[in-house]
């Protein structure tokens, strides 16, 4: 008669401990980098949402200390940070570093993602499988993008416009594709970017919509193409022996921070704001949003087919099967209605 109020004091007691011991936790600081400003969309929306996340799910034995606008390293620097422990976690794009991590890269091909959320949780669920290698050095937490197009001193409707342009690209991709137009990439990262085009250096750039607001690019660019040309693929990554010496509940914060369904937040969160900025630059005075045909989108996605036939080949050359990685990703985004 007593055992069930024995096992529920057991079950209780056991609780309790693991309570005291979560609250008895090292308290450890997490030392977070990335380079966007702190007023950026993605700090109010990404970043500083998963880091009360993280301290709250740590009864505060974990805090978060956010470390903006490449306080602690360029802006292509930040993988390699999070490796050598210069941070303890980073935001990296890694297209920065063109050709480094070659299987990520996929989720750059122009046109092939329409959706930021979905396609967010579609590429971090695909990419997973290929972390464990290709980023092995840090600790993998999750994949996000953005969609963007071109902004630029003149409009753009047509691949054959590119020729002779200067453009700032926004991954070794899209870089890919306007050398395969007749472009001049310029090479600058974000924060970077509008300095570049005020001085002449870059005649357009590819970056999504409201963080031409948030930079100020608006000032220096005044025509928006509409389509959906291109994403930018974003990993959020640990200092290996920074996680290693956490407790076990301590990791396992983290693990539940580090996941597809955050991914898939962090994604829908900032890729939603981002495309929203359009309507903001469609009313701004001075600004004009160029349409496409029908016609005019198709020629630049009949002109962006090799860079899918590179890929793969890029692919095999590390040992994935390139053709195969490629229809599972798209797989992967058919199933969440991303593409």
């Amino acid at each position: 008669m007593n055992l069930p109020f024995r096992t529920t004091a057991i079950a209780l007691s056991l609780l309790s401990a693991l309570g005291v011991a979560m609250a008895q936790d090292k308290p450890v600081e997490l030392k977070f980098a990335h380079w966007l400003p702190p007023t950026h969309s993605l700090s109010k929306t990404g970043f500083e949402p998963w880091a009360k996340s993280v301290e709250a799910a740590s009864k505060g034995s974990i805090k978060v200390a956010l470390f903006p606008a490449q306080q602690l390293g360029k802006a292509a620097d930040h993988y390699d940070m999070a490796r050598d422990g210069i941070a303890d976690m980073t935001w990296v794009n890694p297209g920065y570093q063109a050709g480094r991590f070659p299987v990520f890269a996929a989720g750059e091909l122009p046109f092939l993602v329409g959706k930021p959320g979905p396609g967010s949780a579609a590429l971090d669920a695909w990419y997973r499988k290929y972390a464990a290698n290709e980023m092995k050095d840090v600790k993998f937490c999750f994949a996000h993008l953005h969609i963007g197009t071109f902004h630029s001193r003149k409009p753009i409707t047509e691949p054959s416009q590119v020729k002779g342009m200067k453009i700032r690209s926004s991954n070794g991709t899209n870089a890919a594709f306007m050398t395969l137009l007749g472009a001049t990439n310029v090479q600058v990262s974000a924060p970077e970017a509008r300095d570049a085009l005020e001085k002449g250096v870059a005649d357009a750039i590819s970056f999504p919509w409201d963080s031409i607001v948030s930079f100020g690019i608006d000032k220096a660019v005044k025509f928006h193409s509409d389509m959906r040309l291109y994403a930018s693929d974003f990993v959020w990554v640990l200092n290996r022996g920074w996680y290693d010496k956490l407790s076990a509940g301590q990791k396992k914060v983290i693990d539940d921070h580090c996941n597809n369904e955050w991914a898939a937040k962090v994604g829908a969160a900032w890729g939603d704001f981002e495309d929203g900025g359009q309507a903001k630059l469609e009313k701004a005075a001075g600004h004009t949003i160029v349409k496409l045909t029908p016609a005019q989108l198709d020629q630049w996605k009949k002109a962006a087919e090799p860079l899918y036939t590179q890929w793969v080949q890029s692919a095999d050359k590390v040992g994935v099967n390139g053709k195969q990685a490629l229809e599972e990703l798209r797989k992967e985004l058919a199933n969440r209605k991303a593409d």
